[in-house]
């Protein structure tokens, strides 16, 4: 059995089909034409080798279907297999993406990715390549390698702008550091907290008592060059950059300034900048708590400034929020706790159908109520937390606003950790005040508006404020309480 089944095996391998072939054919035509050369046939070649031929197909027609067979199979392989590699070809480019999608969420591809129709990666591939291959820096001296990570950070930075949103914005490696040392309340640098207000990088405060405060820059001024560089395409993070720098050292800020029609070069000696959180005094019968920011502590903070104010005998309160740029969004729910009934609405997040809206309730005690006379006191510089608080208190009418109109941030914002070292701040909701306002662009306008004139040291809000609270009509000044409330 097993000579016959290596029989079998020899005679319809292909090698030996192709050998016996070809041998038959060479030996028979070369004996034919030898024999017709001895006998000078002439036509014996060609009537011998027909029958032959015949008898040959005859008698090994298998084996010609087999030899056939192969040569047709050799252009079908190629044809095959250029087939298979055009697709995975065009199929390359978005396995790269999936693959490097699934290694950002550690192999799971989000739902709301998964489901999309399919996003057309390749332009993106297509000018990393040319890029890789053509790019020659147009300003440098030597040659400057951009690592690919740098390029991924890029890219992220690149999509988040593509949301046309100021407040969202992702952090590589260095800015990240840079935002987390502004956070922690310390750095070299002006002490200005700076953003984006239609489309143009604004001022948002200067932190009190620091460089950029001492030297004139005021809520709202506009930048338009740090050191003489145009400063009107780069966002925030990058203009603190550019504004931060070694204890000691000047940095030249041009602005533009509302009802001014001409620049203003403005030199600030950069310093180590600490953030205060909140400061009180008692001036003329009125306890003035002066709030920062709105950080970890400042709820704590304010509680023990509050327990101050309650053993001083005093009823007289101011909440000074000028120049505060905001901050935990829980901070300023804990502070107007104190003011507002347990239980009413303190602020809403309305976040665009993208889920339910989110409220945030009072939680008590409510124990500063119609006997404590109090002002809020705003301007340009009073922002996001800010607004909440002062908003809030009005609504409720528990206190009289005094200054200027607020910033106008009425957006809320997760800061998410991308990486260890990177991370997105995105906007995710907007606030709605108690009674369902939207804090819009233009701000918060006060009750009562006084604007600051910084050529006097006097403090104007701050005397309008404290004679407002010694009149004997106070309680009038301020805004009925609305039924639906």
């Amino acid at each position: 059995m097993l000579e016959i089944s290596m029989g079998i095996k020899s005679l319809f391998s292909f090698e030996s089909v192709s050998k016996i072939f070809i041998q038959t054919i060479v030996t028979n035509i070369t004996t034919h034409f030898y024999n017709a050369s001895i006998w000078g046939r002439e036509d014996y070649l060609y009537n011998t080798c027909m029958k032959k031929i015949l008898s040959l197909l005859k008698t090994k027609w298998a084996h010609l279907v087999y030899f056939f067979a192969f040569l047709l199979f050799i252009p079908v392989v190629i044809f095959f297999s250029f087939t298979v590699g055009l697709a995975m070809g065009e199929h390359k480019l978005q396995s790269l993406v999936d693959a490097d999608i699934s290694n950002i969420y550690e192999n799971d591809i989000p739902e709301d990715i998964a489901s999309e129709e399919q996003i057309d990666f390749g332009p993106f591939w297509e000018t990393w390549h040319i890029l890789n291959t053509k790019f020659v820096h147009s300003t440098a001296t030597t040659t400057q390698v951009v690592e690919d990570q740098a390029k991924v950070w890029g890219a992220i930075q690149g999509l988040a702008a593509s949301y046309d949103d100021p407040y969202t914005v992702f952090f590589p490696p260095e800015d990240k550091k840079l935002f987390d040392d502004e956070i922690g309340g310390e750095f070299s640098g002006a002490g200005i907290e700076i953003g984006i207000r239609d489309g143009f990088l604004t001022v948002v405060s200067p932190l009190p008592d620091t460089p950029a405060f001492k030297a004139g820059i005021k809520a709202k001024d506009i930048i338009f060059k740090i050191d003489g560089k145009d400063s009107g395409t780069i966002n925030p993070t990058s203009a603190a950059k550019l504004i931060r720098g070694k204890k000691g050292t000047p940095v030249v800020l041009s602005v533009l300034r509302e009802g001014s029609s001409d620049p203003i070069d403005i030199t600030i000696i950069r310093d180590i900048i600490t953030i205060p959180t909140i400061t009180s005094e008692t001036k003329d019968g009125v306890f003035i708590i002066k709030l920062f920011s709105f950080n970890a502590p400042s709820s704590d903070l304010f509680q023990k400034e509050l327990q101050t104010f309650t053993k001083s005998g005093l009823d007289k309160l101011i909440i000074d929020l000028r120049g505060n740029p905001g901050g935990f969004l829980q901070a300023s729910v804990n502070m107007a706790s104190w003011f507002i009934p347990e239980g009413e609405v303190v602020v809403t997040e309305t976040f665009e159908n993208k889920r339910p809206d989110r409220i945030h309730l009072s939680q008590g005690p409510g124990l500063f109520g119609d006997n404590t006379k109090i002002v809020v006191l705003t301007d340009g510089g009073s922002a996001s937390a800010s607004e909440i608080l002062a908003g809030a208190l009005r609504d409720y009418n528990k206190a009289l606003l005094v200054g200027e109109n607020t910033f106008g941030k009425g957006s809320v914002q997760e800061l998410i950790d991308i990486t260890p070292d990177t991370s997105l701040k995105v906007t995710i909701a907007k606030w709605l005040l108690p009674l369902g306002d939207h804090i819009s662009i233009e701000g918060i306008e006060p009750d009562v508006l006084i604007e600051q004139d910084f050529e006097t040291e006097v403090d104007e809000q701050l005397q309008k404020a404290i004679g407002l609270l010694q009149q004997d009509d106070f309680s009038d000044l301020l805004i009925a309480v609305p039924q639906d409330l």
